[in-house]
């Protein structure tokens, strides 16, 4: 078996909304987007960079999350800054401040508008597996 792709199906409560947003924060390009008979999007396809998702619009099935999911997406770009601000622009909330961390990376954590959580992140020093093993242990006891 050899896997070809694999990538996150984002349920949320406005797709074509989200769309824009991710647009707008990420700089997305919609690859696809495909609708029902009502016009609600069952499928779109974005891509940023080299980082591509789904997002669709909620249903009976797939639900929307109602607070912040059991999944955190990590988004390594190259202005995390810059990034978060453009998330929290669009209506984003800070749920952890972009700072430097022990680990080597400057990171935070953004709740889009759609119930999902983004880590924006760069890595800002290159550091070798034990290192970052050392430092997580000592900064998180």
């Amino acid at each position: 078996m050899t896997v070809e792709q694999l990538h996150p199906r984002l349920v949320v409560s406005d797709a074509d909304a989200a769309i824009s947003f991710y647009a707008a924060a990420f700089g997305a390009e919609l690859l696809e987007r495909y609708t029902d008979g009502s016009g609600r999007v069952v499928h779109a396809l974005l891509r940023a960079g080299p980082a591509v998702w789904a997002v669709k619009d909620a249903d009976d099935v797939d639900q929307a999350p109602t607070g912040a999911g059991a999944v955190i997406l990590a988004l390594y770009v190259d202005d995390p800054d810059a990034v978060a601000a453009a998330m929290v622009t669009g209506g984003g909330r800070v749920v952890f401040e972009v700072a430097d961390h022990s680990y080597g990376d400057r990171a935070g954590r953004i709740a889009d508008p759609y119930g999902h959580v983004w880590m924006v992140a760069a890595r800002n020093e290159e550091l070798d597996p034990e290192q970052i093993q050392q430092r997580t242990a000592t900064a998180y006891p």
